[in-house]
């Protein structure tokens, strides 16, 4: 089974895998529209992390995980509490289209998606909104900061050739709110 992650599963699986590869999926873009409680916020300040929304001429880049034998089942009872449970998320089949030049045809990954329907959903808002929503919220997993940095540290470093203006435009809106804010993939790597 593979495993398709475009949030905090690029760098942090939390599950044991075969294999990884950096590649994207067509037909969605990446939102900071889920609500969260739990992970990176509180029931009091929730924090905000992405989801997925449907649209037609986008794609995301993130990684997908290959899970084999015991793994599979390991991996999807452990994503089924971060993701579903925890986090509101579905789960849905999607075409993982790999980076490397040597992949022939697109790999079938699970995603876990959530819906507007869901009770921690947030929706749209500006980009100084949701960046000024960032910047107060802090869960289990860290402050949600440390999400929005290492989400477009990940896009930067291993998706140049990608855009993402959401995700970059929040981080843009963060460091104009917080101008004294410096931070380096070594002080990052240490968190």
């Amino acid at each position: 089974v593979w495993i398709f992650g475009y949030g905090s599963l690029v760098w942090r699986p939390g599950f044991e895998f075969t294999s990884r590869k950096v590649g994207f999926i067509r037909g969605y873009s990446r939102r900071f529209w889920q609500g969260d409680t739990f992970h990176r916020g509180s029931e009091k300040m929730p924090g905000r992390v992405v989801t997925l929304m449907e649209d037609c001429g986008e794609c995301t880049w993130g990684v997908a995980y290959e899970v084999r034998g015991e793994q599979v089942a390991a991996s999807l009872q452990y994503l089924n509490v971060r993701e579903a449970v925890l986090g509101g998320y579905d789960t849905k089949f999607v075409e993982f289209y790999p980076q490397d030049k040597d992949a022939e045809e697109p790999i079938l990954a699970l995603v876990y998606i959530a819906t507007p329907q869901n009770p921690s959903y947030l929706g749209p808002a500006s980009e100084e909104d949701i960046a000024a929503q960032i910047i107060v919220s802090s869960g289990c997993a860290g402050h949600n900061i440390e999400y929005l940095l290492r989400l477009a540290d990940f896009m930067r470093y291993f998706c140049p050739q990608a855009e993402d203006k959401h995700l970059f435009s929040i981080e843009e809106a963060l460091t104009s709110i917080l101008p004294c804010l410096y931070y380096t993939e070594e002080s990052l790597e240490e968190t």
